[in-house]
């Protein structure tokens, strides 16, 4: 059963950075694409970034140039490296993965970000 557990989540000041990072586990973690996801109150889901097995890496609009996703398959782990927060990136944060060659994925519980302004 794949475990995809976060943390790195908090209150951060306006301009600040955080690093969300999402630990799996029940899975061949190189197998698979990895993605951060967020859900902002009375908002759907929204994609934010992310990375291929083979380390390609793709951003959400409003994330890209402040947001870096990284992996590092050894400690199967994906980060989110999130800088010039502001209040419009509060939301939960959930990591999400996916199998490259299969449409089954999963989800972690989140971990709430705060951008106080």
């Amino acid at each position: 059963q794949v475990h995809l557990v976060e943390s790195g989540g908090g209150l951060v000041q306006a301009g600040g950075s955080l690093r969300l990072s999402c630990v799996a586990s029940g899975m061949i973690f190189s197998d698979n694409i990895m993605a951060w996801y967020r859900q902002a109150p009375g908002k759907q889901r929204e994609l934010v970034a992310q990375i291929s097995n083979g380390g390609n890496t793709g951003y959400g609009g409003s994330v890209k140039g402040r947001f870096t996703i990284s992996r590092d398959d050894a400690k199967n782990t994906v980060f989110l490296q999130m800088n010039s927060l502001g209040p419009e990136d509060t939301a939960v944060y959930y990591c999400f993965a996916r199998k490259y060659d299969s449409t089954v994925y999963s989800w972690g519980r989140g971990t709430q970000v705060t951008v106080s302004s």
